[in-house]
């Protein structure tokens, strides 16, 4: 007895179609009909969730005969009904909503209590007043460190998980989507709020030296709590658009995992292209960073260079004092790049 016999005949047993074992399996339909027309075979992983999903073995799945297992969980039939998320997807992209902007927070409060510590807490071990900024650099070095902690593992989670689910079958409702956006609506509102009463502050705090620290402190804590409503509910709006992350996984996978992803072949074919687009994109942008990095440091160093007197050399007023506007202004060219990229490469595929 074939995989296919076998595969045809549980789902028959359990009342099931092709696509509700591909919303089971977080596959495409099309991915399900070549397997039963054993034009290609699932992956391990699905051969795996096959064995949950119909109580059995991978031997008996794969090369037994489970023909004789008729009418036994016939009442293990998947329910009719919208499309449900099997996958996990919505729980997955809650806790990126939740990391990605709790470690963009960490950065923005470590430099706030950083700058609130500036010059004033020298530790009792060191009586060079030169380190008083010690404190200070310490305090912004673990918000780093632990803001680089969400994000990155953040996304190392992403990309696993779209590497398992390369293709999510849209499952959210109306009412869903239109309550993320009222959520997110009213999180725009609050978050610039917040924004706002921190610049309050350091107006009405930084007109007195001894209070400049603590008004900057303040903005920062008050542009942390903005910037992590504002990410969050942004982020879970954004999960609602599964048309969206279908379409971005391109930007997430290799050309190898797009290659031997169970995917219909003009879906493959849609995402490879998308992929090479996207690479060649990201090529450009790091050329044009990588010219601003050399524009930026030419900025710095030349006039020290081509000074006649080295040491009675003064950046101020130079061409010096402005060399870290070439990694800003490259990161301006390199989104009107991505702009204008996006633009003529769909009007392109669109003719």
């Amino acid at each position: 007895m074939s995989f296919r016999d076998n595969l045809q005949h549980l789902r028959a047993t359990r009342n099931m179609t092709q696509e509700q074992l591909a919303m089971l399996l977080g596959v495409s339909r099309q991915s399900v009909t070549k397997w039963e027309a054993e034009k290609s075979y699932p992956e391990m992983d699905k051969l795996l969730k096959m064995c949950q999903i119909f109580e059995c073995s991978l031997d008996d799945l794969v090369q037994g005969d489970l023909t004789g297992r008729a009418g036994a969980y016939e009442s293990a039939t998947v329910p009719a009904g919208p499309p449900q998320d099997i996958c996990g997807y919505d729980e997955h992209q809650r806790m990126l909503a939740w990391k990605v902007p709790t470690g963009v927070a960490a950065i923005l409060v470590g430099i706030g209590v950083g700058l609130l510590l500036e010059g004033r807490a020298v530790p009792f071990f060191l009586k060079d007043t030169s380190a008083s900024d010690l404190p200070m650099i310490v305090c912004i070095f673990i918000g780093i460190v632990i803001g680089l902690e969400f994000l990155v593992t953040a996304g190392m989670e992403h990309t696993a998980f779209v590497k398992a689910h390369p293709y999510i079958e849209d499952f959210y409702t109306e009412d869903e989507r239109a309550r993320a956006r009222r959520n997110m609506a009213q999180a725009c509102v609050a978050g610039v709020g917040l924004i706002f009463v921190g610049c309050a502050c350091i107006i009405a705090l930084g007109e007195y030296p001894s209070t400049e620290r603590e008004g900057l402190c303040l903005l920062m804590l008050f542009i942390a709590a903005g910037s992590w409503l504002i990410i969050r509910y942004g982020m879970l709006l954004g999960r609602t658009n599964v048309v969206e992350y279908n379409r971005s996984v391109a930007d997430d996978l290799e050309l190898e995992d797009i290659a031997s992803a169970q995917l219909d072949d003009a879906r493959r074919e849609e995402l490879l292209r998308r992929k090479r687009k996207s690479d060649r994109l990201g090529a450009v942008c790091a050329t044009i960073m990588i010219v601003a990095t050399i524009v930026g440091l030419g900025l710095l160093f030349w006039p020290v260079l081509t000074s006649p007197n080295l040491d009675a050399f003064e950046p101020e007023g130079t061409s010096a004092m402005w060399f870290w506007l070439a990694w800003p202004a490259g990161g301006l060219i390199c989104g009107v790049v991505a702009v204008l990229w996006k633009a003529f490469g769909d009007a392109g595929d669109r003719g």
